[in-house]
């Protein structure tokens, strides 16, 4: 879910907007092991796309390149605005701690790493000046 708000300093008349992403990727692991068949299926599928477009997006803001695909996923170009450079982005990744799942903890934390690298920019107020 994604959450916007304005928030007004009167004495300097401004606005000020900020936004928040809550985007929760749980169930990223390997069709092999999950067994899902029929709709759980399509959704883990899906999930796993996401992730790797998210990847392809973070690996062309940390190399720099003019051209990063932000339209390979909905996911990707809903956050255009936020991971474009002037955002501050955090991102949470969760792993088990089961024995059974080390390999989906590995990818994850291998993937968190990646991410980590990434340096997006000096975040920037998005102000609008009030009228008198």
């Amino acid at each position: 879910s994604t959450q916007s708000t304005w928030g007004e300093n009167l004495i300097a008349k401004e606005r000020v907007l900020g936004k928040l992403h809550l985007i929760d990727l749980a169930g990223s692991e390997k069709l092999s092991k999950s067994h899902a068949t029929g709709d759980r299926m399509v959704e883990s599928v899906s999930i796993n796309k996401t992730l790797s477009a998210l990847g392809d997006v973070m690996h062309s803001l940390s190399k720099k390149e003019k051209h990063v695909p932000y339209r390979n996923s909905q996911l990707t170009f809903l956050l255009q605005d936020s991971l474009g450079g002037d955002s501050k982005v955090v991102m949470i990744v969760t792993i088990s701690p089961s024995t059974s799942n080390v390999v989906e903890s590995i990818n994850s934390l291998n993937f968190a790493s990646r991410v980590r690298k990434v340096e997006l920019g000096k975040a920037k107020k998005h102000v609008v000046k009030l009228q008198d």
